[in-house]
């Protein structure tokens, strides 16, 4: 039964939900190579002791304290327990520098912070060095100290064992907040600056929640498994891959790491994940690859199965009798295996992060494989629409969540009100006040609502593309179909008051180890991104993809990265959006030298 519509607190629910299911299965994650799991009521019993170990070191309500960690249980009991202490959780990415974990820290005023491994104390406990707040450290595993950072370290398990004296006394280590009041600083990851601090209150998250699970309804929550591998850091992933699960009374298995996720999928089997467009686009190449390498009838088959599941989507009741039959006997034959590969039991996937293009969704829709797009962002709690089952269309991203309204200003910008709505970014009136207006969150995305409400996204404000004959140009749009292309991995279209488009692009690493075995050239990018007869190779499949784009879209030339976008680089955020001003900043005078070509 979905309640968080109703609950006071995120904590409340979780507490609440524990004693419900007990000794049920909750969180699973690898332990010894196998998959293991804590009951509801073990992890009830460690964010209690926890949340009183906290007070007990002196955490004081509304203190900030900064969370390290991949996704594992600690990360839940982590963020339960600090809540619950009356703190403020704020997640920084396990992909964070020194520097970037320095920004959150100073920015937040942090009091504390949790970490779990060595690996990633190493650059956290560096910014705790050079940050003047931070009283004490938590490190989930021993951490490797070479200097002093000027806070006291604590295990873990002393925290907890610290905890355990006081609850055992009769002491709940909870304190009471609002739901009116600051859960989380989830900091924006950074796509046009520095990031900032983003607040959601209890109330935010819960309604967010709520809303996604009255858009879900239809699936019919059963014994349902979430396989949670976005950064928990992330608010996407905060929302709807571990309270949502929480609300409804899922089992969360955690992946062990994108490497690994399509053997996590087999092992943990689950009924609904949430994802980025990214992820859809690695698995649409690879499952193409896989049937190109086995060729014959099973390409046929493939094929045939594509083509009669997009009809099914896009011209219902336009199979005949001897083509409805022949999709049954591709039902067994093909989407059936396909959706062993997902673990056999996925009600759906839902894409959010960014837009995911119209091909890719229904490659995956004519598999049987049932993706719903939403739409979203840190600012909103974050989901505000999502597609219902049984009712998606994929050129949408749904219509609004309930209790969440939508308008269209005049310039076509979206905006969006309800409870989900942050309460500001930390420390930054000047921000807050030109993203909160009225009453209204100015999302700074472009789009159009339909006849029957759907929501359909067409661009960032400020990413949209006005070139100097006056066209404006949706880049996300371009970059996408670009990527649909097997050759080409990444792409980044520029062309800014300039006469046409041009495009960076990042080839896909197959395609590259192929071609230089055939040319007899070495697979590396550094030196083919300059080599005239690669460039020809991939300036074939960029002319096929201008042949499915206006006139004003297509890209008249070319720039090849001499290596891809990666978080390491800045160049991408962690759920994979490019950072344009960061890329453009390295590309920028080669492209600007592609008008003067």
């Amino acid at each position: 039964m979905m309640e968080s519509d109703s609950w006071p607190t995120l904590t409340a629910m979780f507490f609440d939900q524990a004693e419900r299911f007990g000794e049920r299965a909750f969180l699973w994650a690898k332990e010894d190579g196998r998959y293991r799991a804590l009951s509801w009521a073990e992890t009830a019993e460690r964010a209690r002791a926890l949340a009183q170990g906290l007070r007990s070191l002196g955490l004081e309500p509304g203190d900030r304290v900064v969370l390290v960690s991949e996704n594992r249980p600690e990360w839940l009991i982590a963020d339960v327990g600090i809540m619950s202490a009356g703190g403020i959780t704020v997640p920084s990415y396990t992909t964070n520098t020194a520097d970037d974990h320095l920004h959150v820290i100073e920015d937040s005023g942090a009091r504390a912070a949790i970490v779990s491994t060595a690996a990633l104390a190493k650059r956290l406990l560096p910014a705790v060095a050079r940050a003047a707040k931070v009283a004490w450290v938590i490190t989930i595993e021993p951490p490797a100290i070479g200097q002093s950072i000027g806070a006291s370290l604590h295990g873990w398990d002393e925290v907890m064992e610290l905890g355990r004296g006081e609850v055992d006394e009769g002491n709940e280590g909870t304190t009471e907040v609002k739901r009116s009041d600051t859960a989380c600083l989830i900091y924006t990851s950074g796509t046009g600056g520095a990031p900032k601090g983003v607040m959601l209150s209890h109330g935010a998250i819960l309604s967010n929640v709520a809303g996604a699970g009255h858009v879900l309804r239809d699936l019919k929550f059963k014994d349902e498994v979430f396989l949670s591998f976005l950064p928990l850091s992330h608010a996407y992933e905060h929302t709807a891959g571990q309270f949502l699960p929480i609300a409804i009374g899922a089992e969360i298995y955690y992946a062990e790491g994108t490497d690994t996720l399509a053997a996590n999928m087999i092992e943990a089997r689950p009924t609904l994940m949430t994802a980025v467009p990214r992820l859809y686009e690695t698995l649409h190449l690879r499952i193409q690859r896989g049937v190109a390498r086995a060729g014959g009838l099973r390409k046929k088959l493939f094929a045939r199965t594509l083509e009669l599941g997009a009809r099914k989507y896009e011209a219902p009741g336009a199979l005949s009798i001897v083509e409805q039959m022949a999709d049954r006997v591709l039902e067994v034959l093909v989407r059936r295996k396909v959706r062993q590969r997902f673990g056999g039991r996925l009600k759906a996937m839902i894409s959010g992060g960014a837009a995911l293009n119209y091909d890719i969704a229904l490659f995956f829709t004519a598999l049987g494989i049932p993706i719903l797009q939403g739409y979203g962002q840190t600012e909103a709690a974050p989901v505000i629409s999502c597609n219902p089952p049984g009712r998606v269309k994929l050129a949408t991203v749904g219509p609004p969540l309930a209790g969440v309204e939508i308008r269209i200003a005049e310039d076509g910008e979206i905006l969006v009100r309800g409870e989900l709505v942050m309460g500001g970014y930390w420390n930054d009136e000047k921000a807050t006040n030109e993203a909160l207006r009225d009453g209204w969150l100015h999302t700074g995305d472009i789009g159009t609502i339909d006849d029957d409400g759907y929501l359909e996204i067409t661009d960032r404000k400020k990413d949209i593309i006005v070139t100097s004959g006056g066209d404006n140009v949706s880049p996300q749009r371009v970059e996408g179909i670009l990527t649909v292309a097997p050759e080409i991995a990444q792409a980044m279209v520029h062309g800014d008051a300039r006469p046409y488009l041009v495009a960076l692009v990042v080839p896909d690493e197959e395609t590259v180890k192929r071609w230089a075995k055939d040319a007899g050239k070495p697979a590396d990018l550094g030196v083919l991104a300059d080599d005239a007869a690669f460039a020809a190779f991939l300036g074939e499949a960029v002319e096929r993809v201008n042949a499915t784009l206006s006139p004003v879209e297509r890209v008249r030339r070319f720039l090849i990265a001499s290596e891809p976008f990666t978080i390491a680089s800045g160049e991408l955020t962690p759920t994979l959006k490019p950072r344009r001003h960061v890329i453009g900043k390295k590309y920028g005078a080669a492209l600007e030298a592609l008008y003067r070509s």
